[in-house]
């Protein structure tokens, strides 16, 4: 039965245009195929099936009964695979297709809209599916083909990567904060505060929980919310000290002082260990040249 359902899938195609058409020739033009070629398909399906699909009127052809019943059956499948034979050779159109791009959500506001803008000047054709997650998360799709890349931070050791840049943690304080003026701390000036962080699965938590131990302490985490801007916020109200990404919009009433004990971020581009489809590859190429500028 599978072996006579894969040899009927062809044929259907050149039925489907006759269908539609009631005519031979105009289903030849709408195929690009000579009218030999769809009468020769439609006579080997009829002789699949058992039963003729068309009868002549005039100079064209009208369906049977069992014609009507078969192209019931079967228009919409034989459109959706249309659709679907064009969405895949549209993967392979560096000029066109769909790419799924994720992004983290500390370089939302600036960094990664003026890559897209650049790119999307030179590539409209390119749709982009769009997705801002943290890093964890973001890996997790790109292995799961989720997404085709996705800039990371820090980079998954499991997947293939480009480095784009450095990140830095840095403390930010309310204006008012005691150490709001100073050009630099040390974490162990910090043993005392109550900070606002992010969940434990947020790689700034995680560094945050590493370097204060390294410095003899544990941080009284006060507040904990994933997003970036929500803390900063809270910040400035002094409700307590934050170590995350300087932020590209800089928020009012919020200090940022570097911090001796800490380490750069790497901020890296990853993708799926398979061949890049060309509109990916074209993206991947757009951010690893222009992402100096873009994340410096």
């Amino acid at each position: 039965m599978a072996e006579e359902s894969a040899s009927v899938v062809p044929l259907l195609a050149a039925f489907d245009s006759a269908a539609r058409e009631g005519h031979i020739t105009r289903a030849a033009d709408r195929l690009g195929v000579p009218q030999s070629s769809v009468s020769r398909r439609i006579k080997t399906l009829e002789q699949i099936l058992g039963v003729a699909l068309f009868q002549h009127i005039g100079r064209g052809v009208a369906l049977t009964t069992a014609g009507r019943e078969l192209h019931e059956r079967t228009r919409d499948l034989v459109r959706q695979l249309d659709l679907a034979i064009s969405a895949v050779r549209a993967h392979a159109d560096p000029d066109g297709g769909t790419v799924r791009f994720g992004f983290p959500l500390t370089l939302g506001p600036v960094s990664v809209p003026s890559l897209l803008a650049g790119f999307h000047r030179n590539a409209p054709g390119v749709r982009l599916h769009l997705t801002q997650a943290h890093g964890h998360a973001l890996a997790e799709m790109v292995r799961d083909g989720r997404l085709d890349l996705a800039v990371i931070i820090p980079p998954p050791d499991d997947l293939p990567v480009t480095v784009l840049g450095r990140q830095e943690l840095v403390l930010h304080v309310a204006e008012s904060h005691r150490l709001a003026r100073r050009k630099k701390v040390a974490l162990t000036e910090l043993a005392d505060e109550y900070f606002i962080a992010n969940p434990p699965s947020y790689h700034a938590r995680s560094e945050l929980d590493s370097w204060c131990a390294d410095a003899g302490f544990v941080p009284y985490v006060a507040f904990e919310i994933t997003e970036f801007d929500t803390v900063r916020s809270l910040v400035a109200r002094d409700l307590g000290v934050a170590l995350l990404p300087r932020a590209e919009v800089p928020t009012p009433g919020v200090h940022t002082i570097p911090v001796d004990g800490t380490k750069e971020r790497t901020i890296a581009l990853a993708t799926g260990t398979g061949e890049l489809p060309p509109a990916v590859e074209r993206l991947h190429r757009h951010i690893v040249t222009h992402a100096r500028r873009a994340l410096g």
